[in-house]
């Protein structure tokens, strides 16, 4: 009975709004005040690589898709413009690029077996992730420096012959 009792008293405080206050009255909003900045910290450690990867990825697939046009192209302002398209895809925000079109630094360089790509672009990471990057040493006057390589064979060697006896065996 006494066990009842004290149920219905603890029933009567949870969902009373007319009931006296005693002293665990705003507890609740103690615990908010401080597992909301601990979430939102958590949030955004666990944001920031995620916007990274993206970023990257983008690049690294436009730096190989440019590498394949290159290497049988001889425009390097076509490849340009082409890889800037494709890196269009990454959102003018500073947790993926800062800068704009004019940020991105994209070197295109041929011989006569390979064909290398390098994008370099800038970001500004949120706090907990930039602190951390800023130790890494990758950091330059705009931000943090997001770059990709791509360096690849024009034509693999198992291929055999040129392409102009490629193009009279087909046709």
């Amino acid at each position: 009975m006494h066990y009842l009792l004290n149920f219905q008293r603890h029933l009567k405080m949870c969902f009373c709004t007319r009931g006296a206050l005693n002293d665990t009255a705003g507890q609740s909003s103690v615990e908010a005040a401080i597992l909301l900045p601990i979430l939102l910290i958590l949030f955004a450690v666990l944001l920031q690589p995620v916007c990274i990867l993206y970023t990257r990825t983008v690049m690294s697939e436009a730096a190989s898709e440019a590498a394949r046009l290159y290497g049988t192209s001889t425009d390097v302002h076509q490849c340009r413009s082409y890889v800037q398209r494709r890196l269009s895809a990454i959102p003018e925000i500073p947790l993926f690029h800062v800068g704009g079109r004019d940020d991105w630094n994209i070197e295109l360089q041929k011989d006569d077996q390979e064909v290398h790509v390098k994008i370099t672009g800038h970001m500004h990471p949120l706090p907990p992730v930039g602190w951390l990057l800023s130790l890494a040493g990758k950091n330059d006057g705009q931000g943090y420096v997001v770059s990709t390589r791509i360096q690849e064979k024009i034509r693999p060697k198992w291929l055999g012959g040129s392409y102009a006896e490629w193009i009279h065996m087909w046709s």
